[in-house]
């Protein structure tokens, strides 16, 4: 065991005091949310700088009307539709919609021209202006006047809350639960990457270098297996922990720069004496926001982010460490990378396709359950909710997960790290697999 832990203070020292990990550790806390609110200023910015679009509209129709907004300048055209196409492709105009005498019950034969592909959002945002027209038309022609138009406009906004067993309420946030979800399901995703390319590289190197012979001479390859692997797994909880001091102190220090706070009585107090409607109401969303992030289990969010980030970097960090161990170079690891990559692939998928439209679901259940998919997808849903038991089995399936990878993996590092210049398949790991001790 003291052999192991000499492994495992080997691999975190090397790595913690290389500058790399210095400058990664600093700069990753700045420079994320700095790529954030540069990305977020310059779409701001863009919206600011925007020309008007000219959209030529050939109306046969006659029945739908096109108004001048910020972002185009509509202008009605006559004639034939080639007339009208060899117009607008002469110019330098936006788009060109065309619009056909159609079944008021049916319309059918709309269409858009422009220069180059339009984006999907902005065919929609046209197709969604017609179909208001064309709703109003037929609420015109049933004998609605305007005035009663507008009446039959309901908005509506729904407050989400969570009912406990006891009867207590606590105000919940779809759009808040989604982003921690995204956000612990997506670090998870690019930690297993990273820290698992590590461990294989490192593997990889000491092989070719030829220290791994006489580290082998004292320690046994399935010990060293896992003190590397656990090495550089206390290297990224390091340097998350970290990231976390650095985050909240600049997350506070910002705050408290736009006098802002974190605790809702004082947000409470802030409102007092604004005489002004729009801030007060914009003070309110403010408190409401603030009562939903206190109301975050931060604490056992971030216990259950640790956890599932060292069991899933575990499970997978020994798979890479096999494949460090069966091959020379990293061009030869690229054959079996894709088996060790597509669970970690369908678990990302797997967050936006099933567990945020349903995280209850059944797939969502199966896919925060094995071990494989795990780690990514439970940390989608902890935000929604789920059953502690879900919780329990998920974490001792990964448990066992783990365990049985680390065998596995075992059996095929402790021959592979000593052979050289083998041409190694997946014929030949099996040979390793089935070959007894």
């Amino acid at each position: 065991m003291n052999k192991i832990f000499l492994v495992i203070q080997r691999e975190f020292m090397s790595r913690v005091k290389k500058k790399s990990f210095l400058l990664a550790t600093i700069l990753v806390p700045i420079l994320f949310p700095a790529i954030i609110g540069g990305m977020v200023y310059l779409a701001i910015q863009n919206e600011k700088n925007k020309e008007l679009e000219v959209v030529h509209v050939l109306d046969e129709s006659s029945i739908l009307s096109f108004e001048d907004t910020e972002s185009y300048d509509y202008r009605l055209v006559e004639g034939p539709l080639d007339s009208a196409k060899a117009r607008f492709s002469k110019s330098e105009d936006f788009a060109l919609i065309y619009i056909p005498k159609f079944d008021i019950d049916k319309p059918e034969g709309i269409k858009f021209y422009a220069h180059t592909s339009p984006g999907v959002n902005l065919v929609d945002g046209f197709e969604n202006k017609i179909e208001a027209q064309i709703r109003d038309v037929k609420l015109t022609r049933s004998g609605l006047n305007e005035e009663q138009l507008e009446e039959l406009k309901t908005y509506v906004q729904i407050e989400s809350f969570n009912l406990s067993e006891t009867g207590d309420e606590k105000k919940s946030d779809s759009g808040v639960t989604f982003g921690i979800g995204y956000v612990m399901g997506f670090l998870i995703y690019i930690f297993l990457f990273a820290y698992g390319a590590q461990v294989m590289q490192g593997v990889i190197e000491e092989k070719n270098s030829k220290i791994v012979e006489v580290i082998v001479s004292t320690v046994r390859p399935f010990h060293m297996m896992i003190g590397k692997v656990v090495g550089v797994a206390s290297v990224g909880v390091f340097q998350f922990l970290i990231w976390m001091v650095l985050i909240s102190v600049i997350s506070f220090t910002a705050m408290a720069a736009f006098g802002l706070s974190m605790d809702p009585v004082e947000t409470a107090q802030m409102m007092q004496g604004v005489d002004n409607a729009d801030a007060l109401q914009s003070n309110q969303k403010v408190q409401e926001m603030m009562t939903i992030v206190n109301d975050i289990p931060i604490t056992k969010i971030v216990l259950l982010f640790v956890f599932y980030f060292l069991g899933g970097y575990l499970l997978y960090g020994a798979l890479f460490a096999a494949v460090g161990s069966a091959v020379d170079t990293p061009a030869d690891a690229q054959q079996f990378m894709m088996p060790i990559m597509m669970p970690i692939i369908v678990a990302l998928l797997g967050l936006m396709m099933f567990v945020f439209p349903d995280p209850h679901g059944t797939v969502s259940f199966w896919l925060s359950i094995i071990p494989l998919t795990s780690p990514i997808v439970m940390m989608g849903r902890i935000g929604f909710g789920v059953p502690a038991w879900e919780i329990a089995l998920s974490m001792v399936l990964l448990v066992g997960g783990f365990i049985f990878t680390l065998w596995l993996a075992g059996r095929i590092y402790r021959i592979g790290i000593l052979m050289h210049g083998a041409k190694v398949n997946y014929k030949v790991l099996a040979k390793w697999l089935m070959q007894k001790n």
